[in-house]
């Protein structure tokens, strides 16, 4: 999980199940890593809504911005059970959206190893 926050911006990780929100591991400041039931239940919301929609797949990953913070959450997938979300805190001035979605994806796989 530490590696993970060698991702410019990024300045907390956490795994988390997707369907009961347990968080299986933290790195970096918790509090900006968010916080387990939330970030499942976030979401199931959205996975929801893009359903009722006409959205077809699984949701793969979801951005919420402010003026200062940004939150990812991340879908990882795994060869039994449900999927494990990994929701990561990134600083504004100093983070890429794409370049850490990139990363965390890349590095998404090293969490279940």
């Amino acid at each position: 999980m530490d590696r993970l926050l060698d991702s410019p911006g990024v300045t907390g990780v956490a795994l988390v199940d997707a369907v009961t929100g347990l968080t299986y591991g933290v790195a970096g400041d918790t509090a900006e890593a968010g916080d387990g039931s939330e970030a499942s239940e976030l979401a199931a919301l959205i996975a929801e809504r893009l359903g009722a929609a006409g959205a077809e797949g699984e949701l793969e990953s979801v951005v919420t911005t402010s003026t200062k913070r940004q939150q990812v959450l991340f879908t990882v997938g795994r060869p039994a059970g449900d999927p494990l979300l990994l929701s990561a805190g990134l600083d504004r001035d100093r983070a890429n959206v794409a370049l850490a979605l990139r990363s965390l994806g890349d590095r998404a796989g090293e969490v279940l190893a």
